[in-house]
Order: C-alpha cells, then sequence, then structure tokens
C-alpha cells in the first residue's frame, strides 16, 4: 500500500486534523457513497474504472482498521509538521536574505564623508586634466618661441641680431664642425679664437648633425688672422671663414693678390673646395 496517498481524499473526506477526527460510521458511508460512483458496472467506458474501485476499497480498509488508521494519522501529522517547519525555514531564509539584502544597501549607501571624498577626488581628476591642457599648450607656444629664435639665429648669420644692430661684419667668421662625438660651446669658441685677437661675440645655431656659430672678432685683422685657419680639436676640427669677403684695398701691401683672390673664394662656391682640402689634410696626419 502507497503510504504517500491521501486515504481521507480517496473516499472523498476531509484530511489532516479534520480526517482524524471522523467516526467509523462517518468513514462508511463516505465509503458506500463513493463506491456507487466508482463502480466499474457504472462505469463500462472507463478503462480505469476497475483500478479505481480497487483504490477506494484499500483506502477504506486501512481507515476502518483501528490499528491501521492510527498509524496512518501519525504519519499525516509528522507530514502536515515537516510541511510546517519548511515553510517557517522557508520564511527565516526569507527574512535572513531581506536582512542581508537591507544590509548590503546600508553598507554601499554614500554617508556624507564618503561622498565628500569621491567629489574631492573627482575634482582633484579634472584639475589635473586641466593642467595637462594648460602644459601642452604652453609647449605649443614654446615651439613657436622656439622656432622664432632659430629664425632669428638665422639672420644673425647674415650680420643681424649678433651683439646689437650695426657691427661691421667684415670683422665676422662663420666656423661650422660636424658632431661627431664632442661640440663646441661659446666659452670653448672664444678661448680658441682669442688666439687670433680679441673676441667681441659668439653666437651658436646647431642641428643634430652639424654645428655652426657667428663669432664676431674685434678688428678686421683679427678676422683676417682667423680665416682658413683649421684650430679646434683634431677629431672635430672647426671649418672658419669670413661671413663676408674684405675688400682687396683694405687689406696692408704686403699681402698677395693672390692670397685676396684665395680668400674671397673661401665664400660661396669655394667653400666646398676649401674644405675637401682641409679634410684631406687632416687625414693624412
Amino acid at each position: 500500500m502507497d503510504v504517500d496517498v491521501d486515504h481521507y481524499k480517496v473516499l472523498g473526506l476531509p484530511s489532516g486534523e479534520e480526517g482524524a477526527k471522523l467516526s467509523e460510521k462517518e468513514i462508511s458511508k463516505a465509503y458506500k457513497f463513493k463506491a456507487l460512483e466508482l463502480h466499474p458496472d457504472k462505469r463500462p467506458d472507463d478503462p480505469d474504472a476497475h483500478a479505481n474501485f480497487q483504490k477506494l476499497k484499500s483506502s477504506y480498509e486501512i481507515l476502518k482498521d483501528e490499528k491501521a488508521r492510527k498509524l496512518y494519522d501519525d504519519l499525516l501529522k509528522i507530514k502536515r509538521e515537516k510541511e510546517q517547519r519548511l515553510v517557517q525555514q522557508d520564511g527565516r531564509k526569507r527574512k535572513m536574505r531581506s536582512d542581508l539584502e537591507e544590509r548590503e544597501r546600508a553598507a554601499f549607501a554614500l554617508d556624507p564623508t564618503v561622498k565628500a571624498q569621491q567629489e574631492e577626488e573627482r575634482i582633484a581628476r579634472q584639475l589635473k586634466e586641466e593642467i595637462a591642457r594648460i602644459k601642452c599648450a604652453h609647449g605649443s607656444k614654446g615651439a613657436a618661441a622656439a622656432s622664432a629664435l632659430f629664425k632669428e639665429t638665422k639672420q644673425s648669420e647674415t650680420g643681424a641680431g649678433v651683439a646689437g644692430a650695426g657691427l661691421d661684419k667684415e670683422k665676422m667668421l662663420k666656423v661650422s664642425w660636424e658632431k661627431v662625438g664632442e661640440d663646441y660651446t661659446a666659452e670653448r669658441l672664444k678661448k680658441i679664437f682669442s688666439q687670433f685677437g680679441q673676441v667681441e661675440d659668439v653666437v651658436i645655431k646647431s642641428s643634430k648633425k652639424k654645428g655652426s656659430a657667428l663669432v664676431v672678432m674685434s678688428t678686421k685683422d683679427a678676422m683676417v688672422a682667423a680665416t682658413g685657419s683649421v684650430c679646434g680639436s683634431l677629431s672635430n676640427p672647426l671649418l672658419v671663414l669670413p661671413l663676408q669677403p674684405a675688400v682687396a684695398n683694405e687689406f696692408t701691401s704686403a699681402q698677395s693678390r693672390e692670397e685676396t683672390d684665395g680668400l674671397n673664394n673661401l665664400v660661396g662656391a669655394g667653400y666646398q673646395a676649401y674644405e675637401d682640402t682641409v679634410l684631406q689634410k687632416l687625414q693624412m696626419v
């Protein structure tokens, strides 16, 4: 016999605590009424009629037996109590889950201190972005200023901007060198050219591969003395040219016409030939 069958309901009676209070007479009356309804003779077209009628008789036999009914009622009671405990446990679980969710919401809720901290961090982050933007803008301005300075230095090669306007171009030297491991500073160039005379000013303009400078001598004679000289270090010699050729009649009578022509030839197309000659001599040393 299946203990999971509700025998009271099979007979059409209330189950649970109400079923346990029913008298034997009430159970017999319910059985007779249900037997008339489910008898196979009354259900010739129902293939399950016989099985349903046997189920009805089995339930009645259990309930009319005093000992079997008592055990069955106890079983139903235990099942009801178990269901109630499960319901209560589900209720406690739901409450615990609800309390947990509430605590989580409270934990993540922003109190004034946390909110103020987050606002401070947000403003600080925006400030850093603005500072970076300003630095970038100033960097662009600095690049423009550097470009202007380069143009100014470029102009100085023609005699403008070196130690002020109005200097005599014929006292200026154009000095160049290759960047092969060492470089020349203004102070170093002043020291090198001081052997030819007083140096009034030095303006340097450098690129990645080549360095150049304008050297202003105090006199034309000092400029002439330094012109065409090979000075500086042997590993990186200086090529020295006049910025502007001197007029031939301004030289002393001791200078020959050939020397004057050679000096003038250092400017323009003759510069490369002179440079090649100097480099060849250096390679032979």
